[in-house]
């Protein structure tokens, strides 16, 4: 296969991409042109939302071409646009080697574990016989099974992580549990496998929703997942929430009501400077305070008044 290589300037990155992509190409990136030397500069925006800056003063748009399709003829359609000029000096080709793309993309997501009690598995690793978790007391260990790329939620985030961490160290057998903004559902399974008695699970993408129905069969557990319309009304002795500070806090009222008094409440998807905004947020309705940190990113825990 081949890469075709344009180079172009900020106000032209977008519309160039987008021509490309009705040209029928594979795939398009865009690159810093001046990445690895003094004039490189970085674009900042919250993870999860998209910076105000789309491209750099100077970029490399990288398309993936099919194997029938020949660059010149890209580069000459490119020129019809009146919108995108590119000049011979401004783009070149580059093999791509072949690979085994599933195998590489296979290898960078193995088995990963939370602590003592909970260990995720790609379903690649499902029979392998060295993972096992060890028993912790008369509890145990769990494993969830689970293919990357379905929704938000593997495991190997640090939001993911630290409500998983939080779950498996919280006392969850016979408790009711909201995990509100499912993703992949890793955070209900989760929760599920370690005891509570009823876990919903909701989330405003129909597709979170599909692919924690078929991660909860999967791992042969009963989850009720819906579209946040689709949820009843209740209160619940645990609620989760992994999602970004901003809908976090317009959720603070909402998600406060769900918890039932004496019940328990973790956020995460927040970064650590945004900690104390979010506590005072919930303030009005829960004492939150910083349960743990990871790689910058917190989760913040507390307890409903009874």
């Amino acid at each position: 296969m081949r890469e075709l290589i344009l180079h172009c300037s900020e106000q032209q990155a977008e519309s160039l991409s987008d021509a490309l992509l009705e040209l029928g190409v594979l795939s398009v990136s865009v690159e810093d042109a001046d990445e690895h030397t003094e004039q490189e500069k970085p674009l900042f925006g919250e993870p999860g939302m998209e910076p105000e800056v789309l491209a750099w003063q100077r970029n490399r748009v990288v398309a993936l071409l099919p194997e029938d399709v020949e660059p010149e003829d890209i580069v000459a359609q490119l020129n019809e646009q009146s919108d995108v000029a590119i000049p011979a000096t401004a783009w070149s080709v580059r093999d791509v080697p072949d690979s085994d793309w599933v195998r590489i993309t296979q290898a960078q997501f193995g088995p990963i574990r939370v602590g003592d009690k909970v260990l995720i598995v790609p379903s690649w690793h499902r029979d392998d016989p060295d993972l096992v978790i060890p028993e912790q007391g008369d509890e145990g260990g769990i494993r969830i099974e689970l293919d990357p790329g379905l929704a938000f939620g593997t495991g190997s985030h640090p939001t993911t992580h630290l409500c998983l961490h939080w779950l498996a160290e919280a006392a969850l057998t016979d408790q009711t549990v909201l995990d509100y903004g499912c993703g992949s559902g890793i955070l209900a399974i989760a929760a599920k496998k370690l005891g509570a008695s009823n876990v919903d699970a909701v989330d405003i993408d129909a597709q979170a929703v599909s692919s924690t129905t078929y991660n909860a069969e999967v791992n042969q557990v009963a989850i009720n997942a819906s579209l946040p319309d689709a949820l009843g009304d209740g209160h619940y002795d645990v609620v989760v929430a992994n999602i970004l500070s901003g809908p976090l806090k317009v959720m603070a009222s909402m998600l406060c009501g769900r918890v039932r008094p004496g019940g328990y409440l973790a956020l995460s998807g927040i970064l650590d400077w945004q900690a104390e905004e979010l506590i005072e947020a919930y303030a009005p309705w829960i004492p939150m305070q910083v349960w743990q940190e990871r790689e910058g990113w917190i989760c913040l825990a507390g307890r409903r008044p009874a």
